[in-house]
């Protein structure tokens, strides 16, 4: 007689921006009794809330929410220390009986936090021998030596991303094995179901450009300004947030808050593109529609995949 299969541990819910996944991971938390755990990189930054969707409390319904509002923006991302605060905050909430609900579309965080992932230290000398490079020849010099050294990670990094080139040639440079060789194949650490909210481009790509139009009505400039007064401008990572780097740039005078606008929308474009692309490799993620049309049975349709799981 076949044994039971053990629980999910950890509900996953993934895609790319705008798909819906903030609203279904608070209504699965409400139904089966769990708690949020963010696994948005930019969700972290304090008073970083109309530019990256952060819900309000009101919108959250009660349930708890965690890893929101962790670093200052001047500190830089660490996907090492996520890994470390989010992994904390599965164990205490499985001790108590909770489910994690892991809600968010960074692609390699939510892989740290399921995942037997490990990831390389920094060398400070490497880091700002590279960043110097980096401003004194720019990103394209730096992407074709990644390119020679790791194939694949240069693929998967737009040729712009100046700041994940220079981390892949630290890690190449200090591990003295590829970029990609840090990320292996899935290795679970937690029994996990994945829910990716799939929504077909042109619908998603509406979603964007009215979510970014709400954005600036919501006050997103405002926010940007209060922002670079606490040093958003001196964050390596925070200052280059879509929304926040635009408008920064606006504040600059480098460009009008109309064509900041415009190119939030299309970044914001270019980067769900990405996110969907990321997730769509790994086959562990069960895809459901969030179109519009399906609103009602979303919801339906991702409790009952959790439930096959568990009885399966």
């Amino acid at each position: 007689m076949r044994s039971a299969a053990p629980a999910p541990r950890v509900i996953a819910v993934v895609g790319p921006t705008a798909a819906g996944k903030s609203d279904l991971g608070v209504l699965l938390a409400e139904k089966l009794g769990g708690e949020v755990v963010n696994a948005d990189s930019m969700q972290l930054y304090r008073g970083m809330d109309i530019g990256t969707a952060k819900l309000t409390p009101g919108e959250r319904g009660g349930v708890p929410h965690h890893l929101l509002d962790v670093w200052d923006v001047t500190e830089a991302a660490s996907v090492a220390e996520y890994q470390r605060l989010a992994r904390a905050e599965i164990d205490r909430l499985l001790a108590a009986g909770r489910y994690p609900i892991l809600v968010g579309g960074s692609g390699l965080y939510v892989r740290g936090a399921i995942d037997a992932l490990e990831f390389p230290g920094t060398d400070a000398a490497v880091r700002a021998r590279l960043e110097a490079e980096l401003a004194e020849r720019g990103s394209g010099v730096l992407h074709a030596r990644l390119a020679a050294a790791d194939p694949a990670a240069a693929r998967a990094i737009l040729a712009g991303n100046g700041r994940r080139i220079v981390r892949a040639l630290e890690v190449i440079e200090i591990t003295g094995r590829p970029f990609t060789a840090n990320l292996p194949g899935p290795d679970p650490v937690y029994d996990t179901v994945q829910i990716g909210v799939d929504v077909a481009r042109p619908e998603l790509d509406e979603r964007i450009t009215v979510r970014v139009d709400r954005m600036w009505e919501a006050g997103l400039v405002d926010e940007v300004r209060a922002l670079e007064a606490a040093g958003l401008r001196e964050g390596r990572t925070a200052s280059r947030a879509l929304g926040y780097q635009q408008v920064l740039a606006a504040l600059a005078g480098e460009c009008t808050e109309e064509a900041a606008r415009a190119e939030t929308v299309r970044a914001t474009k270019r980067f769900a593109r990405r996110q969907d692309s990321w997730f769509r490799r790994d086959p562990r993620v069960h895809w459901l529609s969030g179109a519009a049309t399906d609103r009602e049975e979303l919801p339906r349709e991702a409790l009952a995949l959790v439930e096959r799981a568990i009885t399966a």
